[in-house]
């Protein structure tokens, strides 16, 4: 399933970086496609959506609309 996910937060690609490294520790074989341009990273993988946004919110990135409980 191809998650579209809005960071306000990404500046730069080694922030694209950071980010795909973050969700490749939980998710291995997740496909990970950060756009520094339009700040969206899109990740086709088996994990839960809440699994996905908690691996870019431990990156120290923030998710538009998720508020991390």
């Amino acid at each position: 399933m191809a998650l579209k996910l809005k960071v306000p937060n990404i500046m730069c690609a080694g922030c694209g970086e950071t980010i795909t490294d973050s969700i490749h520790t939980m998710e291995p074989d997740a496909k990970v496609d950060v756009n520094v341009q339009d700040k969206t990273v899109t990740v086709d993988s088996a994990a839960s959506e809440e699994t996905i946004k908690q691996a870019i919110v431990a990156a120290g990135f923030t998710v538009e609309g998720y508020q991390q409980g």
